[in-house]
């Protein structure tokens, strides 16, 4: 039986139960998303060919630093990084390094950074040069999964309407929904009660009430869902070598209906944008 309880009668370690927030933990988490959102934009002017992961993982780390706030992924279970990037057929987790950025890649760059413990969570895909289309259509189909997704959020509703919204539409468009990671409760908490799936039958899983916040982050592969990881225990990858594309956001379940913590101040967070233009 899913139990809920209000965030402050809840000890700070993931227990299971799921988190109400109020007024307070709303604007805690529009502050630390909102940060998010704009080191997010910042990063678009640095994607380009030539460019190294490992520089912009350096910016993302000095970004944090120069607001106040922290990378919740920095020496996270040893993780060693300020950001998450991957590349191509790398589904999420993918480390920085010195390897140039090449004409035609898609890069997924997520970043959470906390501010006043609030933790702000969100990833995008961005261009590097000019797409193939069925990279740039891949991109497309990934948000409009995501954007789907949120849209299920009500109060009332259960987890699995999310699910089955991103999973009719991916599929719909022969692209395939990755299984073996999932969304997931985030505040105080970098991970926390619900898991949020991607793919599931509306009705199913705990209902939706307001004040729980969770980000929605669906991963979508052109070929086949299965992935592996490789030997450095976090980078997971397509097994037969597709494309695979993720966005991310944060939300929360309002009274009535959603509102989501880390929209673009740009307007850079959706395909289409040019990296090269942005500010």
């Amino acid at each position: 039986m899913t139990q809920y309880l209000e965030a402050e009668a809840e000890p700070l370690r993931n227990t299971g139960v799921i988190r109400l927030y109020g007024p307070d933990g709303f604007e805690g988490m529009r502050r630390a998303c909102g940060l998010t959102a704009l080191c997010l934009d910042e990063v678009a002017a640095m994607v380009a060919p030539g460019v190294t992961t490992q520089a912009i993982d350096d910016f993302v780390f000095d970004f944090a630093r120069r607001h106040d706030a922290v990378p919740a992924t920095y020496n996270y279970r040893g993780y060693p990084y300020a950001t998450c990037i991957s590349i191509n057929h790398v589904v999420c987790h993918g480390q920085p390094n010195e390897k140039p950025l090449r004409e035609g890649d898609i890069v997924n760059i997520d970043v959470t950074l906390i501010v006043d413990g609030w933790h702000g969570d969100s990833s995008r895909m961005y261009p590097v040069g000019k797409l193939k289309r069925a990279a740039e259509r891949l991109c497309e189909i990934t948000h409009r999964s995501m954007m789907l997704g949120i849209q299920a959020v009500r109060p009332g509703g259960h987890t699995g309407d999310i699910g089955a919204a991103i999973q009719t539409y991916a599929e719909a468009e022969r692209c395939s929904v990755v299984r073996d990671f999932c969304g997931h409760g985030v505040g105080k908490l970098f991970h926390d009660a619900p898991n949020i799936l991607h793919y599931g039958r509306r009705g199913e899983g705990p209902e939706m009430r307001p004040g729980m916040i969770f980000t929605i982050e669906p991963m979508i592969n052109l070929g086949r869902p299965a992935v592996k990881i490789l030997s450095d225990g976090w980078t997971a990858v397509t097994r037969d070598r597709s494309l695979s594309a993720q966005y991310e956001h944060t939300v929360g379940v309002t009274d009535t209906g959603y509102e989501i913590f880390t929209l673009s101040p740009g307007g850079l967070d959706m395909p289409g944008f040019a990296p090269a233009a942005a500010a």
